[in-house]
């Protein structure tokens, strides 16, 4: 899952990380919390998204087996609180680095310090998509994007409602389902009870 680690990078992993296991549904990361540790996801999908004083959510992106959450070690180094929500989308296993190791690994290790910097860009990248969507887009064109992004991760059958995706869009509901309407006349999509 990380590729091109040194072997004694290896080796400090599993001294000092801790697996944690998490069920489908279960928060990682909430906002205000402070963090103490970054996690790298060992297996599971983890969702990452914004929450704002009224509970309305908006979606950032997703973690998979192998990636690293990026906001969660900006946030460690600065000693900052979070800013954003981490749930587990399905049931997941993370490894959690306590704050103390991931700061000696950015001088001890070169690769640890090259894994880092490549995940701060995946994430910048996947930000700068979102930020295109949201400025330059429309929103069927950004559901239809959103749609083969949650295809990409969970598959074609979608569990998932129209208010769930509503929240990811920071949309109505009702303008999710008259533009779900609108993809399944042209036979994008079909629409059953809370799946797409």
């Amino acid at each position: 899952l990380f590729p091109n680690l040194e072997e004694g990078l290896y080796k400090e992993l599993l001294a000092h990380g801790t697996l944690k296991e998490v069920k489908a549904g279960e928060t990682l990361l909430k906002v205000g919390q402070t963090i103490r540790s970054t996690m790298l996801i060992i297996d599971g999908l983890v969702k990452l998204y914004r929450e704002d004083d009224e509970g309305n959510e908006f979606f950032i992106y997703h973690l998979n087996a192998g990636q690293a959450c990026s906001l969660s070690m900006i946030c460690a180094t600065r000693h900052e609180t979070s800013e954003i929500l981490a749930k587990a989308l399905t049931d997941a296993t993370v490894l959690a680095i306590p704050l103390e190791y991931m700061e000696q690994w950015m001088s001890k290790y070169k690769s640890w310090y090259q894994f880092v910097i490549s995940s701060y860009r995946k994430r910048f990248e996947e930000l700068l998509k979102t930020i295109d969507a949201i400025a330059f887009t429309s929103m069927d064109e950004r559901l239809e994007y959103y749609l083969k992004q949650q295809v990409v991760q969970l598959g074609n059958n979608l569990k998932i409602t129209h208010q769930e995706i509503a929240n990811d869009l920071n949309s109505s509901r009702e303008v999710i389902s008259r533009l779900l309407k609108k993809m399944e006349t042209k036979g994008w999509v079909v629409i059953h009870r809370n799946a797409i």
